[in-house]
């Protein structure tokens, strides 16, 4: 009875949900100055264990600030501000700041490499570079934009007061960079009105004016800075952690059990480095009142071990950083562990073929969405209007994801369609791993594919070919892992090296990635077989 009630209720929401977006709109305008001064907006807590609260007239104060520290820089409708600082009151107001002036956003994180982080400044050509003490002097030689070394007096030195321009709901505001599986990392554009789409937090999250909120994303993607704004629209107060190195799950939990989190968006890696703490119940005892999970597929396993620990069920959800949430699962509905649930409501999502037909029910497809149908559709690549085109412009956009749905419409993850690897929640382009491996001088050739993870789900290895009178070693794999995590990112590099002799290629000579993962997922197979 109660799958016929859900089935019901998911029907009336999908049939009576209708897009609102006005024609005037700001996200500045629309988080961050609704709110009344002596609303609690964020707590932060400092990596030393300094805690922080801050209401929103302190926010709202700060982006003012910022808006005129940046509009004295000459930043204007239009200019790019880039920014790559932790997590911070501040950086939330250089955010809304960026947004006050009409500018464009590029947040990046501070583990991109120094190539990478110069080829989005390159590409995207910001008025100002935004950053702090710590990474001020990675960007000492950077060429292009006005480097601005964040620091409280900096913005105190502004006045409080500041207009936030009439933008459009379609004026750009945000720009993300995603990795594809050739060429290097594009720049996706999206409008203001993007986060009017993003109703997981009304559907999933379903958050609460008040309630403590927390997203374990960073502030440099979409499933780190859309956690934060979605709430905050909806009048939750952030719970913010500034990490210091990688990921921690007992500070994470121990954190969350502090300040009293009811309502946290994870990631699967994170779950699953946490599923290590046999007593996590005991020794951090939490008022979770929703969870959810996005970024990569959330392993069954995962789900069971949160909920025995904490008696929640993580609400999965799916999407990517050109337009998501596309699926998810709802608090009152039936969640089918591995399932990413149905798809939301506003969203027309379909399981395609090559030939943008249906596929039958439970065979294996594409997931696709109608082009243009809500507000999170993006405005296209950065200066790419043949690349935005092809993308966009059709009457579906591709998402190159692998699925199957089940009789009951809950949409089943069957894999990537293309070799974009997906680890840890990051979404890695084999050709960056692959171009910054040969510009090692004992690397000949190198292929780069997502291997089998049991913590991460999957890491990226690279298959290398060296050069003449070079000899495989540990030695040298542990050279080339640092020598590319040093040029790319922390999250990007090779976890895993193998050498071989020659790679499998196509005819025309371009490397079957094929080949290689599925020769990993073999492997994988057998060694926990």
């Amino acid at each position: 009875m109660k799958g016929k009630v859900d089935a019901a209720r998911y029907e009336e929401l999908r049939s009576g949900h209708r897009w609102e977006v006005p024609a005037s709109y700001n996200l500045a305008a629309d988080i961050c100055d609704r709110h009344p001064a002596d609303a609690l907006a964020l707590i932060h807590e400092h990596h030393d264990g300094t805690v922080r609260d801050v209401h929103w007239g302190e926010v709202q104060a700060l982006s003012n600030q910022a808006a005129n520290l940046l509009g004295g820089l000459g930043v204007e409708r239009g200019d790019r501000v880039a920014v790559v600082l932790p997590p911070t009151p501040e950086t939330a107001a250089i955010f809304f700041g960026t947004w006050k002036l009409g500018a464009i956003l590029l947040s990046m994180s501070v583990l991109y490499g120094d190539e990478g982080i110069a080829h989005r400044v390159g590409d995207s050509e910001p008025k100002v570079l935004v950053t702090d003490a710590a990474n001020a002097g990675r960007f000492a030689g950077l060429e292009g934009p006005r480097l601005v070394v964040l620091e409280p007096a900096l913005l105190s030195a502004e006045s409080d007061r500041a207009e936030t321009a009439m933008t459009s709901a379609d004026d750009p505001a945000q720009l993300y960079y995603t990795s594809g599986t050739t060429g290097l990392a594009k720049g996706i554009v999206h409008a203001h009105r993007y986060i009017l789409a993003h109703n997981e937090f009304e559907l999933c999250h379903e958050v609460q004016p008040g309630e403590r909120f927390h997203g374990m994303g960073e502030w440099a993607w979409a499933a780190g800075i859309v956690p934060l704004l979605g709430p905050w629209r909806l009048g939750a107060t952030q719970l913010v952690l500034q990490r210091e190195g990688g990921f921690d799950p007992h500070r994470q939990l121990d954190f969350l059990s502090r300040h009293e989190a009811s309502n946290v968006f994870a990631t699967p890696t994170a779950i699953r480095s946490m599923m290590g703490i046999a007593d996590a119940r005991e020794r951090y005892p939490q008022r979770f009142r929703i969870v959810c999970s996005a970024g990569e597929p959330l392993n069954p396993e995962a789900i069971r071990w949160f909920r025995d620990q904490y008696d929640v069920t993580v609400l999965d959800y799916y999407g990517l950083t050109e337009s998501y949430p596309l699926c998810g699962n709802f608090p009152w509905m039936e969640v089918r562990e591995g399932s990413m649930g149905k798809p939301l409501p506003g969203w027309e999502v379909a399981i395609l073929d090559e030939d943008e037909k249906p596929v039958a029910q439970g065979d294996r497809g594409e997931i696709c969405l109608r082009a243009r149908s809500n507000p999170s559709y993006p405005l296209g690549y950065w200066r790419q209007r043949q690349a935005s085109e092809e993308t966009f412009g059709g009457e579906w956009f591709h998402s190159k994801d692998a699925a199957r749905m089940d009789e009951d419409g809950y949409v089943w993850y069957e894999g990537r369609a293309d070799d974009v690897i997906i680890a840890a929640g990051y979404r890695i382009g084999p050709f960056e791993v692959e171009s910054v491996c040969l510009e090692h001088p004992a690397v000949a050739e190198a292929a780069a594919v997502a291997s089998p993870d049991e913590r991460r789900g999957s890491v990226v290895k690279a298959f290398v070919v060296l050069v003449a009178g070079q000899e495989p070693s540990e030695e040298l794999a542990g050279e080339i892992k640092a020598f590319v995590r040093d040029r790319l990112s922390a999250y990007a590099y090779p976890r895993r090296i193998e050498f071989v002799d020659d790679l499998p290629k196509t005819l025309t000579g371009k490397i079957r990635r094929i080949e290689l993962r599925r020769r990993e997922e073999e492997r994988h197979r057998e060694e926990v077989a």
